[in-house]
């Protein structure tokens, strides 16, 4: 299994800071052109790149410097704009680049961005190479003065990718209509919403859109799927059928139901485990999911006659073990879903359309899908830390979670771990009693707070 101990700059989902600040100042971020450019170079003697952003404002000048360098390194640099975060993996692959590069920080805050790298085959880097560019990025980063952002001249967006990937997401479930299903999608004021009312006008259907009005600092603001109550609410109060709703690059989704109830990543992959299945598509009977996944959902499967796998949290290391597995489908309880067959990353949007897909061939709602998942009771708590110290290292800690995994054995799941995009520790507890469930997580939370806490 891959680890993040050695990473210096890269975490689970690429390079993500407050825009400005080390590591995502001028400096590091011309430094990371750089190096991309000189690692490609072994692969073509002008390799091409192409650019991809979401909606934060400061997306404009890291692309610009990022482009500043890569050109330097003798690249050539193309920019599909504001799009998904899947769109750009899509388009390296289809176009012929080199590398695809995504500035997003996804669901954090507006202030935030980042920095994700795909291959020329549409995957995500390997671990390893980011690893082999993180020194020589280190290096120009200290040695290499960066252009001034205000002088730069921005990458020319060209619109004609943005059409290829609406037009291969409709490829993805050819004669899908929607007309009849009433629809409300949040778009989180992030990527999506410069995708979304193009590719639902073409599916035949007026869907209601929310927070489709980006102004730079709305991104996932009090919307989107880190939020996914609102769109519920909303799909209750409009007398809609189904709601979905995206985070700030689109790479993953999360659903409602008609009775303002919010339906997860487990809830994706049980519906989609099934359908698959039952189309003979599930190779191996097996699901990958990560070790947040509910208890609920491997019941749910089993019950289904579908093996269900645990790896790390972090979409890349799902697709390592449905790699390694031949799985055909796999995902996280956070909406992202990986669909091997049809894309090489999450695709929020994507996901979507399976789903409505899946409602338009069965006849079935959403909620009848998931009728018989039984959820236990889950909690998690984030706690912010100042420093990411080995958790079995601090006695207070590594009490508190003996003492949860010694009362709930059988009964239930304690999953510690850092965030890998975040200054947080996250305390995850499943039991089948709800008070030893919040008991055991303040408990542990309380002694991280204690020891980490900022």
């Amino acid at each position: 299994m891959s680890t993040t101990t050695a990473r210096k700059l890269f975490g689970t989902d690429g390079i993500r800071a407050v825009a400005g600040k080390t590591p995502l100042d001028a400096n590091t971020i011309f430094a990371c052109g750089l190096a991309l450019g000189h690692s490609l170079r072994k692969l073509a003697t002008e390799p091409k790149v192409i650019l991809g952003r979401d909606t934060r404002e400061s997306g404009p000048w890291i692309a610009a410097t990022l482009a500043a360098g890569l050109r330097e390194a003798g690249a050539r640099v193309e920019s599909a704009g504001v799009i998904t975060t899947p769109a750009v993996a899509f388009l390296a692959q289809k176009h012929g680049f080199q590398a695809g590069v995504v500035i997003s920080a996804s669901h954090n805050p507006w202030a935030d961005n980042g920095i994700k790298l795909f291959g020329s085959d549409g995957f995500k880097l390997a671990d390893a190479v980011e690893l082999a560019m993180e020194d020589e990025i280190l290096h120009h980063a200290s040695t290499a003065i960066a252009p001034d952002p205000a002088t730069l001249i921005p990458v020319a967006d060209n619109p004609t990718f943005q059409a290829d990937y609406i037009q291969f997401l409709i490829d993805c479930v050819p004669g899908l209509s929607l007309a009849g299903l009433r629809i409300v999608a949040d778009c989180a004021n992030g990527a999506a919403a410069a995708v979304a009312p193009e590719l639902f006008r073409r599916l035949g259907d007026q869907i209601t859109l929310l927070n489709i009005e980006p102004d730079g600092r709305n991104i996932n603001l009090n919307c989107g799927a880190l939020h996914p109550a609102i769109v519920a609410s909303e799909v209750m109060a409009r007398g809609a059928e189904l709601g979905l709703t995206f985070d700030g690059d689109a790479d993953r989704c999360m659903l409602a139901g008609a009775k303002n109830n919010v339906i997860n990543g487990d809830a994706i992959l049980l519906m989609v485990a099934r359908d698959l299945k039952a189309r003979g598509l599930l190779t191996g009977d097996l699901v990958v999911a990560t070790t947040m996944s509910n208890m609920g959902l491997e019941a749910a499967l089993k019950r289904s006659g579908i093996r269900m796998l645990r790896a790390s949290v972090g979409d890349r290391y799902v697709l390592e073990q449905m790699q390694k597995h031949d799985a055909a489908l796999g995902g996280e309880q956070s909406g992202h879903i990986l669909l091997p067959h049809l894309a090489t990353t999450g695709d929020g949007l994507l996901t979507a359309l399976v789903v409505l897909d899946l409602i338009a061939r069965t006849g079935k709602s959403i909620d009848e899908l998931t009728a018989d998942l039984r959820v236990y009771p889950q909690v998690i708590v984030n706690v912010k830390v100042r420093e990411k110290k080995p958790l079995e290292s601090i006695p207070a800690v590594a009490a508190a979670i003996r003492a949860a995994e010694d009362d709930l054995k059988d009964t239930g799941r304690v999953v510690i771990r850092y965030s890998g995009t975040e200054a947080l520790a996250r305390v995850m507890i499943e039991a089948e009693s709800e008070e030893a469930m919040r008991l055991h997580a303040d408990a542990i939370a309380d002694a991280i707070r204690t020891e980490l806490g900022v």
